[in-house]
């Protein structure tokens, strides 16, 4: 079992009527931790409140703050969040942000190295950033045997299609979301019938070890190789949907990490993205469990 580095924003999600840290990579991190896995969280806040009160969460988290370096420049991230009555969120994200000026120096990629991690997670907001595409890049080339993990995660105004189409082309493991299928298809002037056929001809395109495709209420598409399965949804009273996805692709990369089967793979991914959705927050509180009720 190979651990991950994964790299990119924390930050704060301001609801109308409360704030919980997130940001994709962090809570991809911290559902991966919970299942067991070694993480390595790499990303910056400010020496403001928000900044200390980050590093401190995510510690109490079981994230070693050692990464989340505290930079000066701007201040620590923070997304304003509108939930529609169907429980999807709207985000406005403010930029600059703290995460947009971390440094991957010699010796942090040193330090990073040493842990020997098998994996590298990111998602397309914090590459938008050229000095963070800059450190990533820096990170991929100290971790040479280590697989990409990009969970695409499109977000209004932070991205290019330009940067997506190079992403998913440098990647080894792919997630997405039906609505990002579409976008992703009509960036690349193409189109699939079924998501059988866009993990297939995708993966062979790319070279991709594995794929997913989320679908909210309908469940999820997994491919792994030439295994392809569907799960179906489960059925859940939505508290909001912030976060599910990222705990998603935690399970995703939990089993893969571990060589399940595309079938066993998407109905574990799909309970915990489910479990998360049925809770406030990005990184609510749950257990093994709930999960394998």
């Amino acid at each position: 079992m190979a651990g991950i580095v994964s790299i990119g924003e924390i930050l704060w999600d301001v609801f109308p009527d409360a704030e919980h840290l997130g940001g994709a990579s962090f809570n991809f991190s911290v559902h991966a931790v919970r299942l067991g896995n070694e993480v390595a969280f790499v990303s910056a806040v400010s020496d403001d409140e928000r900044g200390r009160t980050a590093r401190f969460r995510a510690a109490s988290l079981g994230l070693d703050p050692e990464f989340i370096q505290v930079v000066d420049g701007a201040p620590t991230g923070l997304v304003s969040v509108r939930i529609d009555p169907l429980g999807q969120p709207d985000f406005t994200i403010h930029r600059p942000a703290a995460y947009d000026l971390l440094i991957l120096d010699p010796p942090r990629l040193a330090a990073l190295a040493e842990r020997k991690p098998g994996w590298i997670y990111y998602g397309t907001l914090h590459q938008l950033e050229p000095s963070s595409r800059a450190a990533t890049r820096r990170l991929v080339e100290a971790l040479p045997g280590a697989r990409k993990f990009y969970d695409v995660n499109l977000r209004r105004d932070s991205y290019t299609p330009q940067l997506v189409l190079q992403l998913l082309s440098e990647s080894d493991v792919v997630k997405l979301n039906d609505q990002e299928v579409a976008a992703v298809e009509a960036m690349a002037g193409c189109h699939s019938a079924s998501f059988r056929e866009f993990t297939e001809v995708w993966s062979k395109r790319y070279g991709w070890q594995a794929v997913a495709v989320t679908r909210g209420k309908d469940g999820c598409a997994v491919r792994i190789g030439d295994d392809y399965a569907e799960a179906p949804g489960r059925l859940v009273t939505v508290a909001d949907t912030v976060g599910a996805g990222d705990a998603f692709a935690a399970g995703l990369w939990h089993c893969l990490s571990r060589n399940c089967g595309a079938a066993w793979t998407a109905d574990f991914a799909n309970r915990l993205g489910a479990l998360v959705a049925s809770r406030a927050g990005g990184q609510p509180e749950w257990t093994t469990e709930e999960l394998l009720h």
